[in-house]
Order: structure tokens, then sequence, then C-alpha cells
């Protein structure tokens, strides 16, 4: 499974998925013109490495803001993550969100609450 990089634009985040090395990260702000086309090819890659042997996977998000189409494919994403949980893989989500944020932070506990096999761990960044 290859690596996907794609740069953040001013409507859609950093991604970089190394499969290879287990981490997936998701950084910046989300609202594509079109949520399903931006994430659809992402969500594929994802279902890809997960039918793979493969060990743990590390899955940081640190969006600042992201509206609800966002939120629809972020969870189209963790779904599959939280089956490989529960199939035996070792799957961290790590919801990254700004000192003071606490809608990001709330928007996290919201998603946090779906899992039961996933690890889903809060992580406030502090400013460097």
């Amino acid at each position: 499974m290859d690596r996907i990089q794609i740069p953040a634009t001013s409507r859609s985040p950093l991604v970089d998925f190394d499969f290879p090395a287990g981490r997936l990260l998701l950084r910046g702000e989300s609202y594509p013109e079109d949520a399903a086309a931006f994430y659809g090819p992402l969500l594929q890659a994802l279902r890809a490495c997960l039918d793979e042997e493969g060990g743990p996977l590390i899955v940081d998000v640190a969006l600042s803001y992201f509206n609800s189409s966002s939120a629809k494919a972020l969870m189209n994403l963790f779904m599959p993550l939280e089956d490989a949980a529960e199939e035996g893989r070792e799957v961290t989500i790590r919801w990254l969100y700004a000192q003071g944020d606490d809608t990001i932070a709330e928007a996290g506990e919201d998603f946090a609450a779906d899992f039961s096999h996933a690890r889903f761990e809060m992580v406030q960044e502090t400013a460097a």
C-alpha cells in the first residue's frame, strides 16, 4: 500500500496516510466543495490497507474546523477502523485539539462515544 500525501488547501486538510508506518494524519480545516469526492479515495485506500495484514494503526485527526459533510466523511473513515479493532487490530485514534477550543474538543468527545474497540484519545495541543 503506497503512502498518500495531499497538501492542505484553504478548504481541505493536509493528508499524510503513511500506511507502511501505520500512521495516518489529517491536519487543518475541512470544508471541501465535495467532501465525498475528497474523502472517498482516502476511505477506499484505508479499507484496502485494513484488508491487508498489518500492525498497529495510529490515526491523528487535528482539524481546527470542519463542516457537517466532513463530519460525516470522518465517521465513514472511523467505522472501518472500529471494525478492524473489533477484529483484533490495534487501532488508536488521537483527536488533537487546540487548548481552549471547546468546539473541536466536544466534537471529538462526540466521536469518541461511538467507539468501544478502537482506542480513542483526546489530545490537547499547546501552542509552541
